[in-house]
């Protein structure tokens, strides 16, 4: 049996979010420069989106690029940009077809204005999709988004549209990128680490972690499954008993 016949489909996670790590190990691995790694990291990709589609998961963010990742030598983040640009213009028929919506979160304003172009028009061309929200978090951090949202929100403060007493978590959440986005109920991180490296730190707050050995390249459609399937033999009690689960069920 396979791991996808193992999955109850009555009790998918809505939202997955996976860090995609391991690119540059792999090509190593295999005598290569890291960009070939990246290169291949694209086909998971495509291979992971197809998978939770398939299931009928509704929401799909992977971390692409960090804003500490800006840090990376120079020709690595221009070939990165490279790979994206030639990953839209592949893949948006794609997505386009199987109604699959890209909406892509961070801080924008850092891209070139060529990619950030590109990428505004596969969102609104993918726009109708309703199969699968796919995200993608870009010059992404989520300490960076956490002081986006108190700037927002104290501009909202100073000038009388919300006072202090009204700021509850919601408030929060509604100022966050992901705003009207459910919070992931899962978490996959390929490679082995076991980190979250500044990603949707708010989000993940009951978020079920799930750690592979996989590098991100070799990562593929039955490892998705394997992860999901395990996420459902965990008992998800937010705070609560099992027993009060079991009285609630």
């Amino acid at each position: 049996m396979t791991f996808k016949d193992q999955i109850d489909k009555s009790r998918l996670p809505e939202h997955v979010a996976i860090i995609m790590d391991g690119n540059g190990r792999w090509a190593r691995r295999r005598g290569q420069e890291r960009v070939f790694g990246h290169h291949r990291g694209v086909k998971a990709v495509r291979k992971v989106v197809e998978a939770a589609a398939e299931l009928g998961i509704e929401y799909l963010t992977l971390y692409a690029f960090s804003t500490e990742n800006w840090n990376r030598p120079d020709d690595e983040v221009s070939a990165l940009m490279d790979i994206m640009i030639e990953s839209l213009n592949v893949e948006t028929k794609s997505l386009v077809d199987q109604q699959i919506s890209l909406l892509v979160i961070g801080d924008l304003e850092r891209l070139s204005d060529n990619v950030r172009a590109r990428l505004l028009e596969t969102m609104r061309v993918t726009s109708a999709g309703r199969r699968l929200k796919l995200i993608v978090a870009l010059s992404y951090s989520s300490r960076w988004e956490i002081a986006e949202a108190c700037r927002r929100i104290a501009v909202e403060a100073r000038e009388g549209r919300i006072s202090t007493d009204q700021i509850t978590e919601d408030t929060v959440s509604a100022f966050l990128v992901t705003s009207g986005i459910p919070d992931p109920a899962m978490m996959i991180r390929t490679s082995g680490e076991k980190r979250i490296s500044n990603f949707l730190l708010w989000q993940l707050a009951y978020a079920e972690l799930y750690f592979t050995e996989k590098l991100w390249p070799d990562f593929g459609k039955e490892d998705f499954y394997k992860a999901v399937a395990d996420f459902q033999k965990r008992e998800r009690r937010y705070g609560k008993t099992s027993e009060q689960i079991a009285e609630n069920r």
